[in-house]
């Protein structure tokens, strides 16, 4: 359990200034600061850095961890992001690890929808037509009636279930372990269910079990012409794997994420036919803010009631 606010490390260090304004006064005795984690000598003073107990790291500034040594009497970390597996091992012994499990709900499955819808029915084609002033009309593909398997069904991959349902899609559910009772399959099913999916969709941490999980025989499965989304970790889809397949022109993609990352200027994906990119912005919309404000406000409430904080991530 975290400790309450009576104990020695009592202050709070946030990415954002004034949440208090928006979301109500803090509990008394609690005493925050802000680090955004970019802006030139905005870090505290070592004795307040001293005194902080629980740490909201800044969103989408990857080398935040930096803050780290200099966090004496940290008890919690709360980060907002929902992939913390590289983060954890960073911590110090004793140092309570949660993440931003649900706060990208929402803008991930909204982006992964919107890479399927583009190539199903070929938006940049259309968008290169119309800078080119070409008027040039085809039939497409749909999302309607299509087969489609999401890898790693968790929050994320149900909130895109729900959106992929309302577009008339079929879904499968696939997971590290089979849950019968949910209809989820286990990824050792993956070979076998592949060979019947239009579209796969990768929402999948990246750990040593996950690291190439779709690599040239689960690619090798799909069925001609199939796409492959990934909006989860670039390195669960083996890059190499995917070349060869797009270059022949037998599979497409639509990636929010990349191995590597960032993509170089030069690499061959920017430019294999039938590839769909954009740089690791899935869970950046307009609504993570919010919902990032309301965990953040409730997280410091009990950190101050000393109560357990919401989204504990395992070490183990």
């Amino acid at each position: 359990m975290t400790r309450a606010v009576h104990d020695s490390a009592t202050d709070v260090l946030l990415p954002w200034p004034d949440l208090d304004r928006g979301h109500g006064a803090w509990p008394e005795g609690v005493r925050t600061h802000v680090w955004d984690g970019v802006t030139p000598d905005s870090e505290p003073d070592a004795e307040t850095l001293a005194r902080v107990g629980l740490w909201v790291m800044p969103y989408a500034v990857p080398d935040a961890v930096r803050l780290l040594p200099a966090l004496p009497n940290l008890k919690a970390v709360q980060s907002l992001s929902a992939g913390v597996e590289k983060l954890l091992p960073l911590l110090p012994p004793g140092v309570d690890l949660h993440n931003g499990r649900g706060l990208h709900d929402a803008s991930t499955a909204e982006h992964a929808l919107g890479l399927i819808l583009a190539a199903q029915r070929d938006l940049p084609q259309w968008a290169a037509d119309q800078t080119a002033g070409r008027w040039e009309p085809h039939f497409t593909r749909s999302l309607a009636d299509a087969r489609v398997t999401i890898v790693g069904y968790g929050s994320i991959g149900a909130a895109l279930e729900q959106r992929l349902l309302a577009c008339e899609a079929q879904v499968t559910r696939v997971a590290r372990r089979a849950r019968p009772e949910q209809d989820v399959h286990s990824v050792s099913e993956l070979p076998e269910l592949l060979r019947t999916t239009d579209i796969v969709v990768l929402v999948l941490p990246e750990t040593p079990e996950t690291e190439g999980l779709l690599g040239a025989k689960e690619l090798a499965a799909l069925p001609d012409g199939a796409l492959v989304v990934n909006v989860g970790r670039g390195r669960t889809l083996d890059t190499g794997a995917l070349l060869a397949e797009t270059a022949r022109g037998r599979l497409r993609a639509a990636l929010d994420v990349t191995d590597p990352e960032p993509l170089p200027a030069g690499h061959p994906l920017r430019h294999a036919a039938g590839v769909l990119i954009t740089p690791h912005v899935g869970g950046g919309s307009a609504a993570f803010r919010p919902r990032a404000e309301r965990l953040i406000v409730e997280q410091v409430r009990r950190f101050a009631a000393g109560l357990p904080l919401l989204n504990a991530f395992p070490r183990d």
